[in-house]
């Protein structure tokens, strides 16, 4: 509600299709969504983390680091975990199909950050809880990270416009919405670049960070799905199973 009040007001351009319509098709999205994960998820994710917790399993546990450096690493690997998902996203054609979801929105706002195929998020949910194992994640840190994705994503792909002078402090190390538009532009060059979450630093380091773009030129979406009217939630939920697009 703060973003979608902030990006009404003092939006940092007009839209070009029906912000109401494509609303409403994202909050519908995200209430299937977040029912369907919460079901089969929620339990095992949970239990995964405790498990982990109290028999100490894991990389980290292994390594008896002190709490505040167990809470902290747990935030950072999960964050960098993250980002090379989104990155396979774009580059593994059957994981594409799921993400072009995400990317068919016209215009970004801040219901872009839940639009996505349930495809998508069942794939994510198996590998999170793997991590999480593997990891040896941190309790505390995992709720934190987990909140930080949530702010962190709503922020990014809100239309809210932001001073100038604090994007350029801002993106030195996290992801504000000038750096995720560029990620989100019709442009496969553009598209395949500034895939962080939380942090900009995964893409820097990486070779994945693009800045400079004139941001009143992007355009947002992808090439072959160009028509709102044919964007239904019906045909979202098809997507993955029609003909594969760049």
């Amino acid at each position: 509600m703060l973003f979608l009040t902030g990006e009404l007001i003092r939006p940092y351009r007009a839209p070009t299709v029906a912000k109401t319509r494509r609303m409403v098709i994202n909050l519908l999205l995200t209430i299937l969504n977040s029912a369907l994960i919460y079901q089969l998820f929620s339990v095992p994710t949970a239990d995964t983390a405790f498990f982990v917790a109290e028999n100490r399993v894991g990389v980290l546990n292994s390594l008896n680091l002190p709490p505040w450096s167990h809470f902290f690493l747990t935030i950072i690997f999960m964050d960098f975990m993250l980002y090379l998902w989104h990155l396979l996203n774009h580059i593994v054609p059957l994981l594409w199909r799921f993400h072009r979801v995400h990317h068919s929105d016209l215009n970004m706002d801040v219901s872009t950050a839940n639009r996505f195929h349930a495809g998508e998020l069942l794939i994510s949910g198996v590998i999170k809880i793997g991590i999480i194992y593997f990891l040896g994640a941190h309790l505390a840190g995992l709720a934190v990270f987990e909140s930080l994705v949530v702010l962190a994503a709503q922020f990014h792909h809100s239309s809210l416009k932001v001073p100038q002078w604090f994007e350029k402090i801002y993106w030195l190390l996290f992801v504000p919405p000038s750096m995720h538009r560029i990620h989100h532009s019709v442009k496969i060059r553009e598209r395949n670049r500034n895939y962080g979450t939380i942090l900009s630093l995964w893409d820097r380091i990486c070779g994945t960070f693009l800045s400079g773009i004139d941001q009143e030129k992007i355009i947002i979406g992808v090439g072959a799905y160009r028509d709102p009217e044919r964007l239904s939630l019906s045909y979202l939920l098809r997507m993955p199973f029609t003909r594969p697009v760049a």
